[in-house]
């Protein structure tokens, strides 16, 4: 990897283009909910559940790629979505019997039913607070307290009473008690644009001030009224067509039995470890009438490619991205993104797990969401919603 900080600004600024087990108290509190008492879904987070926001604020020029197909192909139009269709945030809301969310910069759209703050490239920490802001962080003008601020002024303003335009907090109280507010998945970027100028070791530095933004924000939501938040934790970003592309090693010490990158899955999992016992620490325990849950996306999206045969998948691609260069063993290259000259997408996506190398088809999405929400990997349960098989 070239070592100039022209490259690894360059770089960053690449991905940002692309990115975007515990039951107590919570657990007694979820056990009489129902998934139908949910009315509205509000979400915070990066390009994971971004559905269009990153492509109504970005400069003219910029992110070109995200605005046209082959994004959005397969449901024959481009969304702002990172993915070829639908996201896990459009699956659960099919699933609750929503319409889907519409970005909170979406002009002249109905937000009866919840909002979308989410915007790709995202980070959870400002930049001032990363590495002592010497970071070069992209779009971090839409960090975690950013969309935060968003969210509270969508509040106030849509339940303002008549004297004063003053907010009417027990209408904002009411409102989320029948709501369902999702807090990420986010931090993933404040990592990814970090490795790709720092070793494992001086990113690992980031994680307690991460994790501490997102508990942050968790307990501003609290004490508005929030009775439902979902916290999604890490994906294992070593089993990334994008890692696996920029981080390849010679060693097969260096790869576990899935073909991953074990010292990337490992500070994955140190980021998820620590938001749990967060969680369990600290939510919990101070807000015991809500339902606090944790989304297990690293470990579902193991059984995910582990089980990629049975799911419809192609085995011998599921670590391969399905829109790339056309090169290599994992079909990713940083100078040619999906959408770019000289790439093409595969002709049949729901075969593929990985989209362009950093997001995941809709196929792959769609498993996520009935792994996570309609199973095991969503902890406690507090939507009861079917089981999947």
């Amino acid at each position: 990897m070239a070592s100039s900080a022209a490259f690894f600004a360059f770089s960053a600024v690449l991905v940002a283009l692309h990115l975007c087990c515990c039951h107590g108290q919570a657990a007694d509190a979820a056990a009489g909910s129902s998934s139908a008492d949910v009315t509205a879904i509000y979400s915070l987070g990066d390009s994971i559940t971004d559905t269009g926001n990153l492509i109504k604020e970005a400069p003219p020029g910029m992110f070109e790629t995200i605005k046209h197909l082959p994004y959005g192909v397969t449901l024959g139009y481009p969304t702002g979505r990172c993915s070829d269709g639908l996201l896990m945030i459009d699956f659960l809301a099919q699933d609750l019997g929503l319409p889907f969310l519409n970005p909170y910069l979406g002009k002249n759209k109905s937000f009866d039913h919840g909002v979308n703050f989410a915007v790709a490239g995202a980070t959870a920490m400002d930049p001032a607070d990363q590495f002592n802001g010497r970071f070069f962080a992209p779009f971090s003008s839409n960090s975690l307290n950013v969309q935060l601020r968003w969210f509270k002024d969508f509040m106030k303003s849509t339940f303002s009473t008549d004297e004063g335009n003053s907010p009417d907090q027990f209408h904002i109280r009411k409102r989320l008690q029948s709501s369902l507010v999702l807090i990420g998945e986010i931090g993933g970027n404040d990592y990814n644009y970090a490795l790709f100028g720092k070793n494992v070791s001086e990113v690992e530095k980031l994680i307690p001030g991460v994790v501490r933004t997102i508990i942050d924000a968790a307990k501003e939501v609290l004490d508005m009224g929030a009775n439902r938040v979902i916290i999604p934790g890490n994906f294992p970003i070593g089993c990334m067509p994008t890692y696996l592309t920029s981080k390849r090693s010679s060693s097969p010490s260096d790869y576990d039995s899935t073909g991953c990158l074990r010292e990337l899955n490992r500070f994955a999992a140190k980021h998820n470890a620590r938001l749990r016992r967060a969680i369990a620490d600290e939510l919990r325990p101070s807000y015991p009438a809500a339902s606090v849950a944790y989304a297990d996306y690293f470990n579902s999206f193991l059984a995910l490619l582990d089980a990629a045969d049975s799911l419809g998948f192609d085995a011998s691609s599921a670590r391969r991205a399905c829109c790339g260069a056309g090169g290599g063993e994992y079909n990713y290259d940083w100078r040619r993104m999906c959408g770019a000259e000289g790439t093409a997408a595969c002709a049949e996506p729901e075969k593929y797990v990985s989209w362009d190398g950093i997001h995941m088809t809709q196929a792959a999405y769609r498993a996520m969401s009935r792994l996570v929400y309609h199973g095991r990997y969503l902890q406690p349960q507090i939507l009861n919603l079917a089981e999947a098989p």
